[in-house]
């Protein structure tokens, strides 16, 4: 891999981290636009460049995380089924899924479902003062929601963002908890990728790792400021339609060029 091509993947990851398109997706879908090769750093590094992305949500939201324990114990308990379904089925999961193919039909299913639910929230309001007083089984119901996201082409923000509508919040709130779960659901994947793949990393691979992650975290607070004003003015129903063209596009590429469809 390439600083360049490192340089474009983290410039998508901060992107698309925080919106419903998904970011893993994207980073599998332009791997194989750019001809990288399959290797297990290639792989490692669309998960740790996620970092930066944290980090921006980190910055942006760490007024919440000073005003008690509340928040803490919902995100907690939404990040549980992730964190046990993620941990027993990472292997299966990576081997299996990240294929262009599997992104591009979750790209088109996911679409379908922002434009049906975005005449669904057109005019909903909130249950729900603040994402704070969310119930616990309401938080442990936006998780398993999660998991969904596991599948690539899925996109963590829009599972979860389908979760927090469908547990009382609004649009807003339903993006604030989807930004502020990604923080335990992004460091834990992190982190177990890196346990498990610490083997294929190099000292020379360290420098185009550290770059991505600070290239992720300046576009991704951009993309989460803009992300939420274009919610609030726009909805969802962009991003369906944005989806479902891409993942057309994507899936005629793959199956008349000979796409290598493992990537």
């Amino acid at each position: 891999m390439s600083i360049v091509q490192s340089i474009i993947l983290a410039i998508i990851e901060g992107l698309t981290e925080f919106l419903p398109v998904s970011s893993t997706g994207h980073m599998i879908l332009a791997g194989s636009l750019m001809k990288l090769q399959d290797t297990e750093f290639a792989k490692t590094y669309e998960i740790v460049i996620q970092l930066g992305a944290i980090l921006a949500v980190l910055v942006m939201y760490y007024k919440r995380f000073l005003v008690g324990v509340t928040i803490y114990v919902k995100l907690a308990i939404a990040f549980l089924p992730t964190g046990v379904i993620g941990f027993f089925a990472y292997k299966l999961i990576k081997t299996l899924l990240f294929n262009p193919v599997t992104v591009s039909v979750s790209l088109i299913v996911g679409g379908i479902i922002l434009v049906l639910l975005d005449r669904w929230t057109e005019n909903k309001k909130s249950a729900y003062v603040s994402v704070e007083d969310i119930s616990p089984a309401n938080a442990f119901k936006i998780g398993l929601f999660q998991c969904l996201s596991m599948i690539p082409g899925v996109s963590r923000a829009a599972a979860t963002i389908f979760g927090g509508i469908f547990s009382g919040f609004d649009r807003k709130q339903a993006a604030e908890f989807s930004f502020l779960l990604a923080i335990p659901t992004m460091f834990a994947a992190t982190g177990l990728d890196l346990i498990k793949s610490k083997d294929n990393i190099h000292s020379n691979d360290i420098f185009i790792l550290l770059t991505g992650c600070l290239v992720a975290f300046i576009v991704a607070i951009v993309a989460v400021k803009a992300f939420i004003r274009f919610l609030t003015r726009y909805g969802f129903k962009h991003f369906g339609y944005y989806r479902i063209v891409l993942g057309i596009l994507f899936l005629v590429y793959a199956l008349y060029s000979g796409l290598q469809l493992t990537h």
